[in-house]
């Protein structure tokens, strides 16, 4: 059985997708040197554009800190101009702001420098920069530049009148009809010849904002089909942005695709899936056996530039006699829980939250532990895909979805292209290294904008992924 594609519209054209939907802030935590620091990075909505970065000093021993933007690949990566210096808060000693401009769309860095008394370090953080739309004019503004338009052009129109009809005449003498006659020819030749550069003005303005428009950024497509019964047949395509290509994709974490499918609008049914590529932009992915009904599909991947994007897509699904789940593939039935979710073998997850509200667009630390039945830590927790938890944080519109690690929402791959790369390879090879998992795991993270969204925690124990999924109201 073959059913209709069901393009993800709704979800491509209500919000921006770019490296998450809708989430397009970026969060990483890691060493600089001997520093310790925890890096929001809020790009531009336009390019160029001005990004805006936060940086937390875990430690008081940080003096000064700089950033500076530079390509994240190309010759660019090496020819970086000379840093700024990051503002220090005047209440908090350890918190850093600046900002930075954005010139062109692609795949950007930005090096932050930390010095203090144990040394100095830097690190790199990947930023996928893109125009998501085009800004109006505000309203204001239009009115203002219209009045003064039209006192420029009135008052060119009478100094031209004027000055072949007056203002060639005597003091004292009054203008005859010829003279007149004159001044009311060359203030309408005048007029005419303004109102042509007026138009032409309009007609290059309009040209210009179509150019941009092009440049506006358009998400992959991706289509999504059920083949003989429980496989799931994906496909991209790229609509046209730059030169971005669908067969030069990386591995992260193992996997060139993180697909999330979650059963709509109730989210009662979760899988992280990984599937395998089949051809130039096509993959493949045995499905479980799920209940009949509409699922959402979200679809991370990472180009060979680093720029990385989250395709999506929905799709209507009949009752499936699926495969059991295998490898790193895990997810099931779900019931969303405010501070604790039930595991198998009676084992449950914590969300150690703060009785304080969330707030969108600040940072947090999202701390999640997993104990026995008795409030034991949990044993025989593992590494899964090399880290101690996934997390994925979705709006219950759909309109956000952010997958995020506990070094933050860049991917390893993207991280590994900088010219630090050895923070990536230690970051995977110490959590590799680890004789013993914690059994507490935490994600740095801020939601875009409030309303209610769904929390989708990821660990392994026991040979066994575990997901925890959790409910919370996010305050503006």
């Amino acid at each position: 059985m073959r059913l209709a594609v069901v393009a993800g519209a709704a979800l491509c054209c209500a919000v921006p997708v770019l490296a998450h939907v809708g989430s397009p802030d970026v969060f990483y935590e890691g060493e600089a040197g001997p520093y310790r620091l925890l890096v929001t990075i809020r790009p531009p909505q336009v390019i160029p554009g001005v990004a805006q970065v936060e940086i937390r000093s875990a430690s008081a021993d940080v003096r000064q800190v700089r950033i500076v933007p530079l390509r994240l690949t190309g010759p660019g990566a090496k020819l970086a101009p000379v840093a700024d210096v990051a503002r220090r808060s005047a209440e908090d000693p350890q918190f850093y702001t600046g900002s930075l401009w954005l010139m062109n769309p692609g795949a950007w860095q930005v090096r932050v420098e930390a010095e203090g008394a144990r040394g100095s370090g830097t690190l790199a953080v990947p930023v996928p920069a893109a125009s998501l739309r085009m800004l109006p004019m505000q309203k204001g503004l239009g009115a203002l530049l219209v009045a003064l338009g039209l006192v420029l052009f009135l008052g060119q129109v009478a100094i031209i009148g004027a000055g072949s009809g007056e203002a060639q005449l005597e003091p004292g003498l009054e203008p005859d009809a010829a003279v007149r006659r004159r001044s009311r020819t060359a203030m309408a030749i005048a007029a005419l010849a303004l109102a042509g550069i007026v138009w032409l003005g309009r007609a290059w303005w309009n040209a210009e904002a179509g150019d941009y428009g092009q440049r506006v950024f358009k998400p992959l497509q991706l289509e999504a089909a059920v083949e003989n019964g429980n496989r799931l047949a994906l496909a991209l395509s790229d609509p046209g942005w730059l030169t971005r290509r669908t067969d030069d994709l990386l591995p992260d974490h193992g996997h060139l695709m993180h697909l999330y499918v979650l059963r709509v609008p109730e989210m009662d049914w979760v899988w992280h899936l990984h599937p395998q590529l089949t051809g130039d932009a096509s993959f493949t992915q045995n499905l479980p056996a799920m209940p009949a009904g509409r699922y959402a599909l979200f679809a991370d991947i990472v180009h060979a530039t680093g720029f990385s994007e989250t395709p999506t897509t929905e799709i209507d699904l009949p009752a499936i006699a699926g495969q059991a789940l295998e490898g790193d593939d895990a997810g099931g039935a779900v019931k969303p829980e405010a501070a604790i979710a039930p595991l198998s073998g009676g084992y449950r997850m914590i969300w150690e939250r703060s009785a304080e509200p969330i707030h969108a667009r600040r940072p947090y630390e999202f701390r999640f532990r997993v104990e026995d039945a008795v409030g034991r830590p949990a044993d025989g927790m593992e590494l899964y895909m090399g880290m101690a938890g996934h997390a994925a944080f979705v709006r219950t519109d759909l309109t956000v979805f952010a997958h995020v690690h506990p070094s933050g929402s860049v991917p390893m791959a993207a991280l590994s292209l900088t010219e630090f790369h050895p923070q990536a390879a230690h970051t995977m090879a110490g959590m590799a290294n680890m004789a013993n998992v914690p059994a507490v795991v935490s994600f740095p993270y801020g939601f875009p904008r409030p309303g209610d969204y769904r929390v989708i925690v990821q660990v392994k124990r026991s040979g066994r992924v575990e997901t925890g999924v959790f409910e919370t109201r996010v305050e503006n």
